[in-house]
């Protein structure tokens, strides 16, 4: 019971952040697209994004999250500042390292994400935020790992409306191209320097550790694979997209995105409070089946979920955006499960960093991935962006598939029936969504309605014990 009280408390506040963090950039969509002239200019944007975190996670490199395992390997202060230090110096090294490399390569990267050279000042403020961003990763830990949740909030607030404040008045200027990329800059450097006065304490090269860096590197290597893998999910379809149909297409993808992305509330509550629990609570006798209730629980809420974003995509996106965003409507429900299906794949796949084990993570990612390319490859040309949607979901599908199978011949996982029972629904309902009534939002949320009674009926008790919870 506490220990469900501890992830559902964690789960909220970090919902809350996560959902102020997210729910400013949501809001500023319709802004933002009408004061740029045509959907080229938001592809490219958000193309710069994407290098911004595949960037990142080379920088990285996996040290965040070997960093927040190792914190809580003893319970030594001195210690944790050893960690929080080795990782930081580390971090600083590689990000300058990547720094230079993405500005000697600048024309070549913009020739392959913006499919053209003329772009390669972007790639400028792009290796600036991708030296800002790894860093920062590392300079925030501190307040993650400690659970210091109203900085958490305070600080999700602040970011995104310095970066709008910024981007704003660029793009009435007409600075339509670097705008935002410059934004995420200036945010991300007011950020950095907020989180390092207040966790400064925590890092000093004194406390620079090579034989714990050593420890730190057999952890988090075979996790810089993982980062890369979800880079390929969440960004190379755009990239692809670009180069196959246009940047106009990859902006009203990269629309579909956004109101995709609002699964992003759930996923960064999640995360927030997920490694906090999981690293904290990881040595318990009912682990595997605490680990596999929550595991369930998401499931089913994500399903539950994206059922209603199926329903009512054509709607919102007829009300929120113009014209010329219109078609975005279609990619938007894949690209809301997808994030959640991600945060299923790091629920279970959490098992074997448990157990220190990451290796086998990469090589189910692996396989979702390839899927997910030669889907891209097959589909675009035939479906057009929604093609790159269903490519992306089918790939996160396989990952989770392939994970849970393993997990479960390792005796690290349980999937009850009822489980297999509300995965069966959620597809048969979304295979009807496309067939049957894609834009009739009525008779979509009828269905769903419907659903979600059946789902409260399976999970009538679970329902119950959470109910006494929160009271």
């Amino acid at each position: 019971m506490n220990k469900i009280k501890l992830f559902l408390e964690n789960f909220l506040v970090y919902g809350v952040g996560g959902i102020i963090s997210r729910i400013i950039p949501f809001i500023m969509i319709p802004i933002i697209t009408r004061l740029m002239p045509n959907t080229e200019y938001y592809g490219i944007s958000d193309l710069s994004n994407a290098i911004v975190n595949i960037g990142n996670a080379l920088a990285v490199m996996g040290m965040y999250d070997a960093g927040y395992r190792m914190f809580f390997e003893k319970d030594d202060k001195q210690f944790k500042k050893s960690v929080c230090s080795t990782a930081l110096i580390f971090t600083v090294f590689t990000s300058i390292i990547i720094f230079i490399i993405m500005l000697v390569n600048r024309e070549w990267m913009a020739q392959i994400f913006f499919g053209n050279r003329k772009y390669s000042y972007i790639i400028y403020l792009s290796a600036v935020a991708t030296l800002v961003s790894a860093t920062n990763s590392i300079v925030s830990m501190p307040t993650r790992m400690q659970n210091k949740k109203k900085i958490f909030l305070v600080v999700n607030t602040i970011s995104p409306i310095i970066s709008y404040t910024v981007a704003i008045p660029l793009l009435l200027s007409g600075y339509y191209v670097v705008a935002l990329p410059l934004a995420v800059v200036i945010s991300g450097i007011t950020m950095e320097i907020i989180f390092f006065i207040m966790n400064r304490k925590w890092f000093a090269l004194k406390h620079f550790d090579r034989k714990l860096l050593r420890q730190l590197l057999v952890i988090a290597i075979p996790l810089l694979p993982n980062f890369i893998v979800y880079w390929v999910f969440n960004s190379c379809d755009k990239v692809m997209i670009t180069n196959m149909i246009g940047a106009g297409a990859a902006g009203i993808y990269s629309a579909g995105c956004k109101l995709g992305g609002c699964s992003q509330l759930i996923y960064t509550a999640f995360a927030g409070g997920w490694q906090f629990f999981a690293f904290s609570t990881m040595k318990e006798e009912n682990q595997v089946k605490g680990n596999s209730l929550i595991f369930e629980y998401l499931g089913t809420i994500s399903f539950a979920v994206s059922l209603f974003i199926c329903a009512w995509s054509y709607l919102i996106f007829n009300i929120v955006f113009t014209e010329q965003y219109l078609d975005g409507y279609i990619v938007a429900p894949y690209l809301f499960l997808a994030p959640l299906l991600q945060m299923l794949f790091q629920v279970a796949s959490n098992q074997f960093l448990v157990v220190k084990k990451t290796w086998p993570s990469i090589l189910i990612l692996i396989s979702g991935t390839i899927s997910n390319i030669v889907l891209n490859y097959i589909l675009i040309p035939v479906l057009g962006i929604e093609g790159a949607a269903v490519a992306t979901l089918v790939g996160y599908i396989v990952s989770n598939f392939v994970c849970a199978i393993v997990l479960c011949k390792m005796k690290l996982l349980i999937i009850s029936k009822r489980f297999l029972l509300t995965v069966f629904i959620m597809a048969m309902y979304m295979i009807f969504w496309r067939l049957m009534f894609v834009n009739k939002s009525f008779v979509g949320t009828v269905v769903a309605i419907f659903i979600l009674f059946i789902y409260f009926f399976i999970y009538r008790k679970d329902v119950r014990k959470l109910i006494n919870i929160f009271r």
